[in-house]
This record gives C-alpha cells, sequence and structure tokens, in this order.
C-alpha cells in the first residue's frame, strides 16, 4: 500500500545522515528517489492540485530550520493545560477527510516528513523548562495536523516520543489518530503521560465524509487493546457534523461506542461541533464543489466559520446531555 501512494521520495539536500532518513529509505526501497535543494521547490509550488495530488501523493523528507514547537491556538481544545503546545513532524495527513482544514492550509497534497526529531527533543526540553506555569506540565500535541499513528510503519515517530516523554516528568504527550494501527502500538510498553486521542464518528460520516479511514469496528477494537494493556485513551467526538437525522445518528453512536468499550477506563472525552478559519473554508471552497458538509449555511464566528448560534446551542444540548449519561460532565470538553 505504501509503496503504491508513495513512488518517489524527494530528498532535500543535508538529510541523508539522519537515522530516520535510512529508516524510511529501508521501509520504501522501490520508490524512485530525486533530490531537491530545498523541500519548499516541491512542496511549495504554485498551480499544484491538492486533490489530484492526494490520488497519488508523493513524500518528501526534508530538515525543519527552525520553530520546532508551537503555542496551542485558541480553536483547539487544551483540557484545561495552560502549557498548550504542538509540533509539526509532518506536513499533511495520508487520510483525506472533506471537513479537514489541511486542504486549506497547504497547496500541495503530497507528505513531507522531517527527519531531524533531535532537534525536536531538544525544543521540547527548552519549552518544558522555559514553560510560564510551572506548575503544570507541558502539554504537547504531537499529532496535530497530521495522523502520526496511521504512517508509524514507515515514521516511527509515536515510539520515538513515547520514549523520550518516559524520561520527561513534566512532559504529557496527546497522539491522535483515526488508525487502526495495532502492529505500531504492540511492542511499545504503555506511559502514563502519554494519552492516546482516537476521533470517532457515526459509521456514515466515516463512509462519506472520510474515506480511506478505519471503520468504526476496527477503530473501537484497538482501542479496546490499548484499554486492555494500560494505555491513557481520550475520545474525540470532533467534529460533530450537521448532517440529515444528525441526533438520532449522534446518540445511536454514542450508545453504540459506550457498549463497546468501558466509559470507566476512558480518561476523558470532548466534544466539537464544526468549525473551521474562515481564510482556509474560503480557499477549500473554491477547489471542490463536492462535498455537501461545505455548503451549509454557516455563519462567521470572529475569525472562524460554523454553523449559526441556534444550531450550535440546538445541537451541543442534545448531544452533551447523551454523552453525560456515559461519561462525568467533568471528563468531557466541549467546543461550540
Amino acid at each position: 500500500m505504501w509503496q503504491k501512494r508513495f513512488s518517489h521520495i524527494y530528498l532535500e539536500d543535508g538529510v541523508e545522515p539522519y537515522p530516520l532518513t535510512r529508516t524510511i529509505l529501508d521501509r520504501l526501497p522501490g520508490a524512485t528517489r530525486v533530490r531537491v535543494a530545498d523541500y519548499k521547490h516541491v512542496f511549495a509550488r504554485r498551480r499544484q492540485s491538492f486533490q489530484a495530488q492526494k490520488r497519488s501523493p508523493k513524500l518528501i523528507l526534508a530538515r525543519k530550520k527552525d520553530n520546532w514547537i508551537y503555542p496551542g491556538p485558541r480553536q483547539s481544545q487544551d483540557f484545561g493545560y495552560r502549557n498548550f503546545y504542538y509540533n509539526s513532524l509532518l506536513l499533511n495527513c495520508i487520510y483525506n477527510c472533506d471537513y479537514c482544514y489541511l486542504q486549506g492550509m497547504y497547496p500541495s497534497g503530497n507528505l513531507v516528513v522531517f527527519v531531524n526529531e533531535g532537534d525536536y527533543f531538544s525544543a521540547t526540553k527548552r519549552a518544558i523548562e522555559g514553560r510560564p506555569f510551572p506548575e503544570e506540565p507541558l502539554y504537547l500535541c504531537i499529532s496535530y495536523d497530521t495522523d502520526l499513528l496511521a504512517y508509524e510503519n514507515v515514521a516511527p515517530y509515536c515510539a520515538r516520543f513515547i520514549e523520550f516523554t518516559r524520561s520527561q516528568e513534566e512532559l504529557l504527550i496527546e497522539i491522535r489518530t483515526k488508525s487502526a494501527n495495532w502492529n505500531a502500538l504492540a511492542e511499545v510498553s504503555p506511559c502514563p503521560r502519554v494519552i492516546l486521542a482516537w476521533t470517532l464518528s457515526p459509521r456514515s460520516v466515516i463512509a462519506r465524509y472520510e474515506k480511506q479511514t478505519p471503520g468504526l469496528e476496527q477503530r473501537i477494537r484497538i482501542i479496546k487493546r490499548c484499554l486492555d494493556r494500560g494505555w491513557q485513551v481520550r475520545l474525540c467526538f470532533d467534529p460533530v457534523l450537521r448532517i440529515d437525522g444528525w441526533e438520532a445518528t449522534y446518540k445511536d453512536f454514542f450508545r453504540e461506542v459506550f457498549r463497546a468499550l468501558p466509559a470507566r477506563s476512558i480518561r476523558d472525552a470532548s466534544l466539537g461541533l464544526f468549525r473551521m478559519n474562515a481564510d482556509l473554508f474560503k480557499r477549500i471552497k473554491k477547489q471542490r464543489s463536492d462535498s455537501d458538509i461545505l455548503y451549509y449555511p454557516f455563519e462567521r464566528k470572529s475569525s472562524l466559520i460554523t454553523y449559526p448560534q441556534a444550531d450550535r446551542r440546538n445541537m451541543l444540548d442534545s448531544l452533551q446531555e447523551e454523552l453525560e449519561a456515559h461519561l462525568p460532565k467533568e471528563k468531557i470538553e466541549t467546543w461550540v
């Protein structure tokens, strides 16, 4: 599967000495290798087609030169952690969900892997030492703009960051995913300061708007295994979409999830309605007319596009009530 997706690998000057480069090349031995002076010459070219490239994406190996860690944006859920940061180990995602903001953020559908992991670890240590609220840990989302676990069989960043976290007592990391890649975790011992966070959606949403992602049963199966192993697991019901019959669909979905998973073992959960940066949303609508969820009569709330206030309130009140039938209120982070 990976070889079909990544028939070509672009190698930025200077990436060869890094161990992660060798790991990736060894795992994709049949890929054609192309050398480039700077990854942006490929990734940031003008007049690319994100959706066309998604049908046959190429892989770009590069070095991140600066800005290895960023403060978390205010439109994201921080779960009460004031030292909230994220990084970008990969640019883009192997999935291509209809509602994903990446299709408006990046000019290319190709995937960039930054191979200089040591610089990320050093930057994280500096951030831990300089965190503004020293009484709290540094909360770092390492799979914020991608799905690291889904790509772990090629670039094992999850395992390496988990091992790094074991030695950093003031670090808490979240790895968010839709993946069912159990093999990536089967030999990794749980770390209490690592949160594995699964985005879950109803079957109809997965089939229509999250194409090529694992099904709901597959995601639940790996969550069960991780809970049995002792991992900290977060459930992310985000974004909730206002589809036809949304109320019955999502309530039945919540009930199904908690029939399959022991609620007492879940660390916490997020409940968030669809929202997106207005500029990114505008770019996405220019690119595609094939997804109905992009053509709801949204409203602009500050810099975000989201559902009108009355719709938001109605959806949140209804779905939060159902979710609180399964989890204590204090375990649920909501975003309107």
